[in-house]
């Protein structure tokens, strides 16, 4: 029996294949994609591309900039290259097959980089290799992705990131010891009366007040969205 071909996850403006890639799209790609800080970034870094959706999605809301990504899994970096290359914003997207702690070292700056970097960093690492070395941090420990980005960064960019609750926290507490402080923090819910799961965190070189707020994603039901996550991500999804 021919196995059945997976279906790429459509969206308004761009399709994106998975099926070379340990992790799917998801709600935290859309989310970081959707709320990174666009404005005056000429030059846009996505660090750990997996299948190009976040890239793509910055591609779409900036029609200026040109957007370049970085993909160590060379398997999913040329998924996102295929990717990239099917979607309307081709000529302005380029991902490299190489590790960010190497890539650092080119003398370039971006305006903009954006991770929805790995967040585990203890215990055990199971069966599931692939799926392990995207969430866990053994190839891209935090310090060594804050590191990258100090270099790359422009004197007056932003670096944002999306990370469970806990180690948002403690990565926020990191990085102001690589002089990169959090002035911008959006606290997700999945709804209203559920513990805040998420942090989108946003990070510059001069330390300023850090101005939070909250996103809830749905009402009760399920897939009864809230008006502000569809002001955030509906020029992404189709059925929104």
């Amino acid at each position: 029996m021919t196995a059945k071909k997976a279906v790429p996850f459509q969206f308004k403006k761009f399709s994106i294949a998975q099926d070379q890639c340990s992790m799917k799209v998801g709600t935290d790609g859309v989310l970081l994609g959707a709320w990174a800080d666009i404005s005056g970034a000429a030059r846009i870094l996505d660090i750990g591309a997996g299948t190009g959706l976040i890239a793509i999605m910055l591609a779409q809301r900036n029609e200026d900039a040109v957007v370049h990504a970085v993909e160590i899994d060379e398997t999913a970096c040329t998924q996102a290259v295929d990717n990239m290359a099917n979607s309307p914003f081709a000529d302005r997207l380029t991902s490299f097959p190489i590790s960010i702690q190497d890539y650092s070292f080119k003398k370039e700056k971006y305006d903009l980089i954006v991770s929805n970097p790995p967040f585990f960093s203890g215990g055990t690492l199971s069966n599931n290799s692939d799926r392990d070395a995207v969430r866990h941090t053994v190839k891209l420990p935090h310090g060594a992705l804050l590191l990258s980005v100090q270099r790359l960064l422009t004197n007056d960019g932003k670096f944002a990131v999306i990370l469970p609750f806990i180690e948002g926290l403690r990565f926020e507490e990191m990085a102001a010891t690589y002089n990169l402080y959090c002035t911008r923090k959006t606290e997700v819910k999945p709804k209203a009366d559920k513990p805040v799961e998420r942090l989108l965190l946003e990070f510059e070189k001069v330390k300023n007040e850090t101005i939070t707020d909250q996103l809830v994603i749905q009402k009760e039901k399920r897939n009864d969205w809230t008006d502000d996550y569809i002001a955030l991500t509906g020029d992404f999804y189709l059925k929104m």
